[in-house]
């Protein structure tokens, strides 16, 4: 049974979703502030981490920012706060999503769902990805990417990208930390350099910017890699 840590100081919201969770074979863990969390986090190691920012003790991008000190495990961030920079700011701390109040709560699963089946972001994470589909292969260890048995050219710059989204699936990453990682510290709001080379990613990848099945854009914040289809090999 997957564990779940539901941080949450609303006794009401914590119920329903308690409810909503175990029905679907959860075991659910809770906490109704940030300090009792991280030592809940520590002591039961979480498969996916619910996170509200608006808790009595502690900011949620406090409590965040310690989960990941010790932990990688999957966060949701749970926002009243509609504002893109406090969206951004949840990001940028290590949340892999996140959904602002009122929401709905299949939306929720589907948002819990999606992060189960991620594949570790870690150094060790696929090496080859097949797209049977886009008859897309992409293998991270030799910098091929081949189309219909085809190999597609892409630039060092091109590459770098997409192994970013590749080895990030599902997760949302934001314009800074894709301008860090592939342009280099100095970079962090040149969002046109990102939409340049996205749209090059996706006309040589083979997807459409207005049904996308590989990249989908969340407008202002950053990118998610979406491809559902794929078989990842180490």
């Amino acid at each position: 049974m997957r564990a779940i840590l539901l941080i949450e100081d609303d006794p009401a919201l914590r119920r329903a979703l308690r409810t909503s969770l175990r029905s679907r074979d959860f075991d659910v863990l809770e906490s109704a502030t940030g300090e009792d969390a991280i030592v809940v986090a520590a002591d039961r190691r979480p498969d996916v981490v619910i996170l509200d920012l608006g808790l009595p003790d502690l900011d949620g991008i406090e409590v965040l920012r310690r989960l990941r000190g010790f932990s990688e495990v999957p966060v949701i961030v749970l926002t009243a706060r509609d504002d893109q920079t406090e969206k951004v700011r949840s990001l940028d701390a290590g949340a892999d999503d996140y959904v602002t109040k009122p929401f709905d709560t299949e939306e929720l699963l589907a948002r819990i769902r999606a992060a189960l089946r991620r594949v570790p972001s870690t150094a060790n994470g696929p090496v080859v990805v097949r797209l049977a589909e886009l008859d897309l292969e992409i293998d991270l260890a030799r910098r091929l990417v081949t189309r219909a048995g085809e190999p597609v050219h892409l630039t060092r710059t091109e590459l770098m990208l997409l192994e970013q989204l590749v080895r990030n699936p599902g997760k949302l990453l934001t314009q800074e930390y894709l301008l860090h990682e592939v342009w280099g510290a100095g970079y962090g709001t040149e969002s046109n350099y990102l939409r340049v080379y996205v749209a090059q990613l996706r006309k040589k990848l083979g997807d459409d910017a207005t049904r996308p099945r590989l990249i989908q854009t969340e407008p202002g914040i950053g990118y998610r890699w979406i491809a559902r289809d794929g078989s990842y090999a180490e």
